[in-house]
Parts: C-alpha cells; structure tokens; sequence
C-alpha cells in the first residue's frame, strides 16, 4: 500500500510536468485531495520518503503545485522553520489573483501555528473581498506575532476606545507606545503618550518605565519633554512623585531652570507645615543657580529631617527624638542621654535621620513582646518595615541582622525567613533592585507578575538565571508571548544566535531554549537560524560546554538534540558522561544497543580515575551488575585501589582547597563504599597476605584518614589472620588529622566555644572600646590590656574550632574488647616491677593521667592500643625499660 501511494505521487507529479497542467485547472477541491494523500502516507509511514521525492522533484520542476504543496505540509507539521515551499505556493496563486486559493493555502499555514506570512496574506484576501469586520481579527494575530508592528496596534487601540473598550484600548495602546519607541517615531510616540495621560493618568510606572527607553533609543530630551507632560498631572495628585519625576529630569539635565524652581516649589508644598522650611531653603542654596542641583537638594534633604519629634541616630547614643531646635541648636533626647544639644551643623554631619516606623525606632519605642508579635505573625509588614528603612533597598542578610536575635530567636527565624523568602517571591508589592537580583525593594504600586518577573530578568546578571525567569514568564497564567516584556526578553537569547561566536556556551544554550519556546510558539523562529547540527560543529570543547549548562532542561534539550541531529552521537555521548553522569546517556546507549562502547568507556574512566573520579563511583554504585560493566573484567582489587586512590586525591585537594564541595561529596561517596557498606573488610576477609600486605600499606598512607578506621581495618586484619605480623612501628597508629572523642567531651568544647564567642569575646570588645575612649594609646594600659586578651581569646577560638572541626564522636557500641582499643579499661601485669596497673584509653580531650586515663594518642597509650590478653610488650621512657603483659580487657563508661 505505501509503495502504491509513492508510485502513484510520483505519477501525479510527472502528469503535471508533462501536461504543463495551467493554474485555472486547480481549485481547493483539489489540495483537500491531496491532504487526504497525506493522511494515508502518515498512517503507511511514509511521510518522510514521500517529502524525499517531492524535494527531488522540485530540484528541476520548482514551480510544482503538489511538490511544492505537499513537500510545505509536511515541513509545516514538523515544525520545520523553512516554510519557503508554502510561501513560493502561496506567491504563484497570489500573483494570479486566485484568491480562494490562496486564502485556502494561508488557513492551512496557521492551522500549524502563527506565521505573519501567511496572516498579511490573508489580509490581502479580506480586503479584496471587501470583509472589513475579519480584519480585526486578523490585526489581533498580526500585532501578537510581529512585534515590530506598531500601525495595526495603533488601529485595534482606535477601533476599541470607539466601541467604549478602554481597558483593550489601553492595553494596544501601550503595545503601540513600545513599539513606535523602537523605531524612534517621536511624533507618534507623542501622541500616543498623550493618549494614555488621559486613559490610564495614574499607571505612573508606566510612563516612568517607558520614558527609559524614550531617553535611551530616542534621546533625553524627548524623554523631559514627555516627563513634563506626567508631572503637570502629579503636581496636583501626587507631590512625592512629582518630586521623583523632577529629579528625573534634573538627572538629564541638571541646567533645566524650569524643573530647579518647580522642585523648590514642590518642597515648599510638601513641608509647607516644617517650622524652618525656608531657613533650609537658604542653607542649602537650592534656590540658587550657581550651585550644583543634586548637592542642594541632597543638602536640603539632609536638614529638613531636623524638626521636632522626628528621630535620628547616633552611633554611641542610638536613637534619639528631637526635642526642639532654637536658632542653631537642636536638642535630642536619647534614652540615657536626655536634653543633649549641638550645632545643627554638627548634627547634619553626626547624625542619621530616621522615619518614624524605621525598624531602629520600632526597637526603641515598642515594647519587645508587642513587636515581636507584630513581625512573627506579619511577614509582609515586617519585610516593608525593614527594607524601607534602607534606603528601600535591602538583601536578606540584612534583613535577618535587623530582626534576629533582636526581635525573633534564631529558631523563628529559620521558621519565619522561609515564608519570607516566598512573599518577596510571589507578591507584587515587592520588586528587586534593577542594578542587583539579590537587593529587595518595595513597590508603592503593586504591579502584576509579569512585570515583576521582568524586572528580575533586568536584575539578573547571569545568563542562565535568566533562562530560568523566562520560562517562568511564560509558565504565568494567561501570559501571551506577544507582551513587551517578553519581547525584550527574547531579544536578548536571539542576540546571541546573531553573534559571530556560533559555539559559545551562550550561543548554544540560547538556541536550545528558542526552540523550546518555538515548540509552543512556533512564530517566534521566524528570522531565526536554530540549525543545532550547525552550532554543534562550532563547539569547540563539547564536555566542557555542555558542564556550563547551568540549567537541567537546557542539558536535557541538548543530549536530545545530539542523538537526533548528530551523526556518530553515541561517540559523543560516551564522551559526555564521564563530566555529564546523566543516567538517560546511559539509558539511551543501551536502549540502541551500544554495550561495547559502554564497556570501552568504563575501561577508560578506570584507567583515568583521576579525571573520571566520579564516575568511577558512580559506575560502581549504579552500574557493576550490568553486562557491559562486566565485560570490563575489572577486578575486585583493581576497584579497592582505585577507590582508595581517589579517597587519597581528595583528601588532598581538600587540604590544598581546590573544588572543595565537589571532592567532599566524591570522598564521601567513596569512604561508605569502602568502610560504612564494609566493601573493603570483606575483601579482606578472603585475601591472601600479599594482597593484604599492599592493601593496608597502601591505605596506610591515606594521611587524612581517621586513625579509628586505620585501628579497625588493623583489628580486622588480626581477628582474621592472628599470625599476620605489621611493620613500620608504631608511627602507622598515628596521624595528623582526625581526633576520636566522645559525645560528652564534644559538648563540653561546644558549649567552650559559645561560651567565649557569645560572652568573652563581646566583652572583651567592650573593654577595647572603653579603653580607646580614654584617649592616648601610647600611655593606655587598659587597651594594651584588653588587646593582649583579644589575642589570647582568638588564638583559643582558633584551636578550639580546629579540634572541633577534626573531631569524630565515639560510637560506644562499637568497643570492640577482644583487643586495647578507644573506650577500653586494660589491666596491665608489670612485670619489672611485679604489680598491677589498670588504664582507660580514651582520647587527649579526656587524658587525665593521675587518675590512669591516657590518651591513645600519648606515647604509651599508642604501646598498649592493639595488645591483646597474654600478649607480652616492652615500653621505653627515660631510658628505661618497662616489660608488660595485658591480663584483662574490659569496656570502659563513656
């Protein structure tokens, strides 16, 4: 059946060829017979060869109708962006005025997605058949998919706001306003300003936002003249933003005469009540021309604070509140300073003016139990509190040493910052600082979430943040890909398939998340080159790249973009996993039957642990059952050493501070194969001694290794072969790092530690600031006192925090009595002296030799470690000799 259909295909287009069949002949009839020829090649399979044909056909016949409309059909339902065969059919009928074809061909078009092609197409079509009413329509859909289209907008906002619609008006309105901006159209773009100044007067962070782009892509003194137009409408409504605007204006012109003596006048109506309003005026000059104008009215700022009952803050005193000013004195009542005075002079310079809700004054004024409840059951107005007392602007680390311990206990906030975190997230009356993602602020207008979402996509620096906050642009409810935010968005990904760096990281991933959106939105690849195959012959390192893929669906697109455009993908696959560890690599390298190149591939990560380190374990955890893993034929040894290998190299990247997270998380992952899921004890069980021999001597050499485990793998050792005899002294009993503890004594340093840092240390720096405030360091004996004991406190801190830091807790049920181990009590027969002694083995935290708890770490605690009863050893100190043997070994109460 599906050869039938390609022989009789082939037919069709050699009839057209040879009969020269004339345009007058076809008729929508006649493509409705040709779609039900591609149903039937879909449900025989044979799409592919049937487009194979018709694009050979169109190689010598290219003006072919079937060719050309099949072979755009089938191009169209793959989402392939090369529509050229469906726009050179439309262009032959177009041109011979068949219009109820070419309106048949345009709705096949858009019956697999927007094309702007096809909708001015169908525009022509409505109008030659004088449809007037579809015309709106299809504007709608034009304006959404091109956005460069500003009349049309324009024209749907007029059609609207005549049938009374001024919410649609506004929005197309705005759609318009964008674009006549991008194309420098300053008399359009003026009226339509005007427009909206009557239609929407009070979306002021519209026009704020807008006028940006005005100053940027038109010029700033475009953008004064529009801001003029928004501030005779604040100057009446709304005096702080009116003030916000003139700044605005005096930031792009700071010679402007006109907004210099509006904002004066504008701080006359705001303070009209401040009872040195004009005297201010004065001392700062903001009246006066010669001065610079952001210096006076920083300088008015300043002193227009100082009135009475308002609150400032002093860095000894705190916060205070001012009792009254008379000529040039103000006087400040602090809490254990009351009735203080200065110049205003001096207090300008020496004080920080605060509003009165600034979380300082909210600490000073309210009582402790009525603000903590306040904040613990209000995060919102707590967030507003704190980060409008800032400067509203404010990072979560700022946040949090404003409110605990203050006001909330550690605990709570840990409880209280994860809903925090939440409603900075999800509400729109908090936004972030343009200049820095990780700066909150607070919006006076809440705005919706697509906007706030853009404002953090403007914040965000880093490339792959960004794709993140666009996908979530377009995972928002009834968010249509035709916003300006959006617009502004996509450019920025669009720009770097333009750039001539094709395989750059950036390059890349961009292409990859175009075409993501293009599979829902497939308009938006119009212009656009997203050939993979082609960028991936530019990447220059693929491992490397493919590891900055900072985004997990970004690394998703790309495997699958390889295995479907890439020939010879499994090589490169194979290449990838070692770096990538994605278990689908694995997954699809077995699924199409590539074991070979798998087992080849984990001979490689063994023979390059070093680099493949991860991989390794991973390979050994996820892997060593499968066929391919055992056709490596790598032995139980060669695993054990490679794993005690790269337990070594990690140990010392770790002290020598290079990837440290990633070596931790791989020591880790190799110390529990080894020791806590017991792979090595049980290759040890069955071993001969050789290969013991190399084992323990090998792993004996693993400097960072905790001694306990050394002394148990030693222990294991004897308990299964108690002829086995060790070399190299005792100095293998001990090493640098690692400190064997118990939990008692741990707690005890803990509470030490907090002890010294939450009380000494504080104190400590009270007495240096009591000691600096005498005067005179040279003759200062309190200060070289108290700097003394800041020395000795840091270096106890320091040793305190290193020992708790190597420490490992004791596991009491793990005393193993059959040997002198930690957590042991042995009972020794001197025999030089012919008496007994009993000793406790514990560690140095606990060493307390007048009552015979030694430490396995002392000289004669690493003697005794390992004895066994009846076993006979000698112990050397001060030249003398000492014969003991142990006689009894019992648990000891830790």
């Amino acid at each position: 059946m599906s050869e039938a259909l390609l022989k009789k295909v082939q037919e069709m287009l050699n009839e057209e060829k040879w009969t020269r069949a004339t345009l007058s002949n076809y008729s929508t009839n006649q493509f409705r017979e040709l779609d039900g020829l591609l149903k039937e090649a879909r449900d025989g399979r044979v799409v592919d060869d049937l487009k194979k044909n018709c694009d050979e056909h169109l190689t010598h016949t290219k003006n072919s109708i079937i060719a050309l409309y099949l072979s755009g059909t089938v191009a169209l339902s793959r989402q392939i962006i090369d529509d050229s065969a469906m726009v050179s059919l439309v262009t032959i009928f177009v041109d011979n005025h068949k219009w109820s074809i070419v309106k048949y061909l345009c709705e096949r078009i858009l019956d697999y997605g927007e094309s702007k092609f096809a909708l001015r197409t169908l525009l022509d079509c409505y109008k030659n058949d004088n449809e007037e009413e579809a015309l709106y329509g299809i504007w709608e859909r034009l304006v959404k998919v091109d956005y460069e289209e500003a009349d049309l907008a324009r024209a749907l906002a007029e059609h609207y706001e005549k049938q009374g619609d001024d919410e649609t008006a506004m929005d197309y309105y705005k759609k318009a306003l964008h674009r006549y901006v991008n194309k420098q159209a300053f008399t359009s773009v003026r009226e339509i300003w005007e427009k909206l100044l009557v239609l929407c007067p009070e979306d002021i962070d519209f026009f704020l936002h807008v006028q940006k782009k005005i100053a940027r892509n038109i010029s700033e003194d475009k953008a004064v003249i529009l801001l003029n137009d928004v501030y005779a409408i604040c100057r009446e409504t709304d005096i702080d933003t009116a003030i916000g605007i003139l700044k605005i204006v005096l930031q792009y012109d700071e010679k402007d005469m006109h907004a210099r003596k509006e904002i004066v006048e504008c701080y006359r109506k705001k303070y009209a009540g401040h009872s040195h309003l004009e005297e201010y005026i004065r001392i700062s000059n903001l009246s006066q021309n010669y001065r610079n104008v952001h210096e006076a009215i920083t300088d008015f700022e300043k002193h227009i604070a100082f009135d009475k009952g308002n609150f400032v803050y002093h860095r000894t005193w705190g916060v205070g509140r001012i009792a009254g000013i008379e000529g040039d004195e103000i006087f400040i009542d602090f809490a254990k300073k009351r009735g203080h005075s200065m110049s205003l002079k001096m207090a300008v310079g020496a004080l920080q003016t605060l509003a009165k809700n600034h979380i300082w004054v909210l600490k000073a004024t309210k009582k402790k139990e009525e603000l903590h409840e306040k904040v613990k059951n209000d995060h919102a107005w707590a967030l507003r509190t704190v980060i409008k007392s800032f400067g509203n602007s404010c990072d979560l680390k700022r946040i949090k040493a404003e409110l605990s311990p203050g006001v909330l206990s550690p605990g709570e906030w840990s409880t209280w910052s994860g809903k925090a975190r939440e409603i900075l997230k999800s509400d729109p009356g908090f936004g972030v600082n343009p200049d820095n993602i990780d700066l909150f602020t607070v919006r006076d207008r809440p705005i919706s979430m697509a906007e706030k979402l853009y404002n953090e996509f403007k914040a965000e620096r880093n490339f792959f943040a960004r794709a993140v906050t666009l996908r979530n642009f377009m995972n928002q409810k009834d968010v249509e890909p035709d916003s300006e935010f959006f617009a502004e968005m996509l450019a920025y990904f669009s720009a770097f398939l333009r750039s001539s760096n094709k395989g750059s990281d950036e390059a890349v991933a961009s292409c990859l998340l175009i075409k993501e959106l293009v599979g829902k939105y497939p308009h938006l690849g119009t212009g656009l080159s997203l050939n993979f195959a082609e960028l991936f012959d530019e990447i220059e390192d693929v491992p490397s790249l493919f590891k900055n893929l900072k985004d997990n669906k970004l690394k998703e697109e790309f495997l699958q973009n390889v295995q479907l455009f890439v020939p010879d993908w499994e090589d490169i696959y194979v290449k990838l996993f070692p770096c990538a560890l994605t278990p689908s690599i694995i997954t699809q390298l077995e699924k199409e039957g590539y074991g070979e190149k798998l087992t080849a591939m984990t001979i490689g990560c063994f023979e390059n642990f070093r680099d493949c380190r991860e991989a390794v374990v991973w390979l050994l955890k996820n892997a060593a059952d499968t066929d391919w893993f055992k056709a490596a034929n790598i032995s139980l040894e060669k695993r054990l050493f490679t794993l005690i290998n790269i337990l070594d190299l990690t140990y010392r990247e770790i002290e020598n501070h290079r990837d440290t997270t990633d070596n931790r998380k791989i020591n880790k992952l190799v110390y529990t194969i080894l020791f806590k899921e017991g792979s090595l004890y049980s290759f040890i069980d069955e071993a001969d001694e050789d290969t013991i021999i190399r084992i323990y001597t090998f792993l004996n050499d693993v400097k960072d290794l905790d001694p306990q485990d050394k002394l148990n793998l030693r222990g294991r050792i004897q308990d299964k072969h108690p002829e086995f005899k060790f070399f190299g002294g005792e100095a293998e009993k001990k090493v640098s790092r690692g400190l064997i503890v118990t939990s008692a004594k741990y707690e005890e340093k803990q509470r030490q530690l907090a002890r010294i840092m939450d009380e000494e240390v504080p104190a400590n720096s009270r007495e240096i600031a009591f000691a600096l405030s005498l005067g005179d360091l040279r003759e200062n004996a309190e200060y070289k006192a108290a700097k003394e004991k800041q020395e000795i406190l840091n270096s106890t801190v320091a040793k305190l925090k290193d020992e708790i830091e190597r420490s490992q807790i004791f596991d009491p049920n793990s005393i193993n009595t059959s040997k002198v181990s930690f957590g042991t009590r042995v009972v020794l027969h001197n025999v030089t002296r012919d008496r007994k002694e009993e000793y406790t083995i514990l560690g140095p935290w606990e060493s307390d030799p007048d009552n015979n708890i030694i430490s396995y770490l002392s000289p004669f605690g690493g003697a005794i470690l390992n004895r066994t009863v009846g076993e006979r050893f000698d112990f050397t100190i001060n030249d003398e000799t000492v014969s003991y043997v142990a006689e009894q070994i019992t648990a000891a109460t830790v």
